[in-house]
């Protein structure tokens, strides 16, 4: 079986977590329960792209038990959990020696050279049995991917622009002033052209569609959509309100005071916060800090969300207004440049500067890189000192990448099992009923967002009011639902 992870000896810790993460994830159980009589997802290729952590472990596997072939990479260089990557691979029944799990190409640490290397992997099913030359080998059949499980986009887009430059029979030279990112995928691009041309036009010519875990991909997807360049079917999870509500709001309420305290080891309480953004994910950041003691200011660009912020009792401000006082500085707008070179250049001396929101540009952090004299001194692993010529340091977690998978563990195994959950019927929605979708970008009916909901209640000791048939009828629902028109925003 081919994989690339760490170090396959970590296996028997990774099953353990994953053991525990499963009485955490009633979501995810349930489905299996319900559905792997039945197979729904047999003889599907579905490749991932989303952060290898102990809870991604769960929904693969709930996929494979569903009948589906898998093939997984990590959405971020640092929030692969190396132990859950190993675990994978091995199996439930196999051993380091004698792997027999899901093929993984994710570990904590990737160079974006690397990175890119591992998302193609986890697109190429061909393995040798499927591979044949042709005409003297000038070409080479391939089998790619029938789904997507994506975060973030990436692979998605890389399948976009590979068929985009498959059709233009050249992948353009990357420029000096492109972002790293960019340029490395465009050399992954050209030697995949070299290797195997015309293999994203036969990848296409399999793709039924994508399940899109996050904000940023799905703002590439309507993208697409609206230029008219979406190849294929896409759903939106990260707009189920059972994903949005849940793993934006409560999941980063967990996991960013939990990346702080790991990396930083500072106390929060009688700080000033600063969070850029007041989406779902600023939300439950403010309501973090704030919960820790900290004075909270919000950033916005939004007049209704600006002043959601204002009637919960938070500041708003702008960021040139505070940046020279306040203490911690976390974006979660899923915008770029957010915190620039100058503003960094104005903060105090030990000011704390992270990202929970997009990639890693709402933090300059190339910009940064390029100030004349500038040292950057590591203190521990995603943790950095970057001290300016005129003395003063900030202190930069996880590169300004996703500080809570960089500096913890992302989103406790209860969230996630609503997130995945959505994915995980997202999937079926693709396999079982793909004739009602065209190219386009759809979000999952509020009934499957209710019954996901249900799935969670027994585990938290909740009982459901149920309707009479009066009165369903009186406000114009049926007994079992959907309660809410789709418009409804909770």
């Amino acid at each position: 079986m081919e994989y690339k992870v760490k170090d396959l000896s970590l296996a028997e810790w990774g099953r353990k977590e994953i053991e525990l993460a499963e009485k955490e994830m009633p979501g995810l159980m349930a489905i299996r329960a319900e559905w792997k009589g039945k197979q729904p997802l047999q003889g599907i290729r579905i490749t991932g792209s989303l952060h290898m952590t102990i809870q991604t472990a769960v929904l693969i596997e709930t996929l494979t038990d569903l009948g589906a072939q898998v093939r997984w990479c990590s959405c971020n260089i640092f929030s692969t959990q190396d132990h859950a990557a190993a675990a994978v691979v091995v199996g439930r029944t196999g051993t380091p020696d004698r792997p027999n799990g899901v093929p993984v190409f994710a570990w904590k640490g990737e160079t974006l050279e690397e990175y890119w290397w591992c998302t193609e992997r986890a697109l190429d099913f061909s393995g040798p049995e499927y591979r044949k030359a042709e005409d003297g080998g000038a070409s080479v059949t391939h089998r790619g991917p029938h789904q997507i499980v994506d975060d973030g986009g990436d692979a998605t887009l890389m399948v976009h622009l590979g068929y985009t430059y498959d059709q233009a029979g050249a992948v353009p030279e990357p420029k000096p002033e492109d972002p790293a990112d960019l340029r490395e995928l465009l050399k992954c691009l050209a030697r995949i052209r070299r290797e195997t041309p015309g293999r994203w036009v036969k990848t296409v010519s399999e793709i039924r569609g994508v399940t899109e875990e996050t904000t940023t991909g799905v703002h590439r997807l309507y993208r697409m959509e609206k230029e008219g360049t979406l190849l294929f079917t896409a759903i939106n999870v990260n707009d189920s309100v059972t994903k949005s509500k849940f793993d934006n709001i409560y999941g980063c309420r967990h996991s960013l005071i939990d990346g702080l305290n790991r990396a930083t080891d500072v106390m929060i309480g009688g700080k000033t916060a600063v969070v850029c953004g007041y989406g779902e994910v600023g939300k439950g950041c403010a309501q973090a800090l704030r919960g820790q003691g900290a004075r909270v200011i919000v950033t916005e660009i939004d007049p209704i969300c600006a002043l959601q912020a204002a009637m919960e009792g938070y500041e708003v401000k702008t960021l040139e207004d505070v940046v020279e006082f306040a203490d911690i500085f976390i974006t979660a707008t899923g915008n770029y440049n957010v915190i620039t070179v100058e503003h960094m250049n104005r903060m105090k001396d030990g000011a704390i500067v992270g990202n929970i929101g997009h990639f890693d540009n709402e933090i300059d952090m190339a910009g940064l890189e390029k100030v004349p004299g500038i040292r950057k001194t590591n203190i521990k692993p995603q943790y950095d000192k970057w001290t300016f010529p005129d003395g003063h340091s900030i202190l930069i977690l996880a590169e300004g990448r996703l500080l809570n998978l960089g500096c913890a563990t992302g989103h406790p195994s209860f969230v996630m099992s609503t997130s995945f959950s959505n994915q995980t019927l997202a999937q079926i929605e693709l396999a079982q009923h793909l004739d009602k979708y065209e190219k386009k970008v759809y979000i999952l009916p509020k009934h499957l967002d209710e019954m996901v909901a249900r799935l969670h209640l027994e585990h938290l000791g909740v009982k459901l009011t149920k309707l009479r048939p009066d009165q369903a009828d009186y406000i114009g629902v049926p007994v079992e639902g959907p309660y809410k028109p789709a418009h409804y925003r909770y």
